[in-house]
């Protein structure tokens, strides 16, 4: 059963100070440009500044921080498309531990190379991160060594909420959060936060249409299984574990989700690059992308933007500045 909000809020509240020592505040940036396209107050939470290019190095830290030394001299194993490889390798290295990281097969190569950059060790399995995710534990459990969801874990979870935390300290109020939904470990954490702390402030998850798992589970009332398509929101790709614990986090915190293009995340990623000399990558432009489809409704509001990372392939780069 998944711990009502109060609950959630004295994990993160947690989390914070477990983390605290290792990670500093990441900014909470004016963005003139997208404000004068919306007419909304809109701010950047520039996650892209964290020591490995993204939000997961909260929940990873987090995560293992909470685990006993011995825990984590048995040997860590997870599963990602990048970025949490890279937070648990980040991790590992900074508590001085050994892991092993396994990616699907076509995994993007800028984040596969930031994962080795920490000293992770690399392991590559299947073509969809749930695949990957069977796989990754059935070796962990065969080694006796602890598995480290990148979601689908309270510790982690509550990692991802500091960002509420901080959002919290760093403006007196906010109408509308929007944040990218893969696992729904960084909405999920958010949202709980707010749920408590903030309840007037209004959950947005964006989702690329090609691949929108957790908002059509919302939808039908359950995790489900179906196909994912390509998208430059590696990040967000892939499927939901059916017990994900994040599942209720995202049906019941969550105010409203809406999809978006590839087109259109496209040219989100492009503006911020042009207008803000920042670059994000797929999953952050699925947020900006949301901000753009609804401006009609943000119009008149203050909207955070969380920035989840900026680890984009160079050459994916180019295309989508190429591709006007």
């Amino acid at each position: 059963m998944t711990p009502p909000p109060l609950e959630w809020l004295a994990r993160i509240v947690a989390a914070e100070r477990r983390i605290r020592p290792h990670l500093e505040e990441t900014a909470l940036e004016p963005s003139p440009s997208l404000s004068r396209a919306t007419g909304a107050e809109v701010l950047l939470k520039l996650e892209n500044t964290q020591p490995t290019g993204s939000f997961k190095v909260r929940g990873a830290l987090s995560k293992l921080l909470s685990m006993t030394e011995a825990e984590r001299s048995r040997g860590v194993v997870t599963a990602s498309t990048g970025n949490h490889g890279a937070a648990v390798a980040f991790g590992l290295s900074r508590l001085g531990a050994r892991g092993t990281i396994f990616v699907p097969h076509g995994a993007d190569t800028t984040k596969v190379e930031k994962i080795r950059q920490h000293g992770g060790t690399v392991e590559f399995h299947g073509d969809d991160s749930v695949e990957t995710e069977r796989h990754a534990r059935a070796f962990a459990a065969e080694r006796g060594e602890v598995y480290v969801s990148a979601y689908n874990d309270r510790d982690i979870v509550a990692g991802q909420g500091t960002i509420g935390a901080e959002v919290a300290r760093q403006v007196t109020s906010v109408d509308i959060v929007i944040a990218s939904v893969g696992g729904g470990g960084l909405i999920g954490g958010i949202a709980s936060y707010f749920a408590v702390v903030e309840p007037t402030a209004r959950i947005w998850g964006a989702s690329p249409e090609n691949s929108a798992v957790m908002m059509e589970s919302v939808k039908r009332g359950a995790v489900i299984d179906m196909a994912s398509l390509p998208t430059l929101s590696d990040g967000t790709a892939g499927g939901v574990e059916l017990d994900a614990l994040t599942f209720p986090l995202c049906r019941d915190f969550v105010h409203e989700y809406d999809t978006v293009t590839e087109q259109e995340i496209a040219r989100a990623m492009r503006l911020v690059l042009e207008s803000h000399g920042v670059v994000i990558e797929g999953a952050a432009g699925v947020a900006v992308a949301m901000l753009i489809k609804r401006r009609e409704q943000c119009r008149g509001k203050r909207v955070v933007i969380v920035v989840c990372g900026g680890n984009v392939r160079t050459e994916v780069l180019r295309q989508i500045l190429a591709d006007r």
